[in-house]
């Protein structure tokens, strides 16, 4: 048996509002669209991860999610441009990741980074 993909699935009213955060932020594209349930993707196919966390690591607090882009100041930048909840600013941290967290349209707090090279 091989796990081929764990999606994360988060409760959203309104999905397609929802979806406007993820695509403006990250530049997602939409792979499904039924209204009640938006599923988002890139066209790079990423390993198959669940991290499991006692606590976020620096004092911060266990993030909802974790998105690894590859460029984070890019992404930091345009989560302030849009006005984004920052809750843990853009930190370059011992174990090698640079990161930040931003809250989502729903409250879901999203741990985003980059490995620094």
């Amino acid at each position: 048996m091989t796990v081929l993909r764990i999606v994360a699935n988060i409760a959203a009213e309104a999905p397609s509002e929802v979806q406007k955060f993820y695509t403006d932020l990250f530049g997602l594209g939409v792979l499904m669209d039924f209204g009640w349930i938006v599923t988002l993707g890139s066209e790079k196919r990423a390993a198959t991860q669940v991290s499991l966390m006692s606590e976020g690591g620096s004092g911060a607090p266990v993030p909802d999610l974790s998105i690894e882009v590859d460029d984070v100041d890019a992404v930091h930048d345009r989560a302030r441009a849009m006005d984004c909840e920052i809750s843990y600013d853009l930190t370059d941290e011992p174990w090698g990741v640079r990161r930040f967290f931003v809250a989502d349209p729903t409250g879901k707090v999203l741990n985003v980074l980059s490995h620094k090279r």
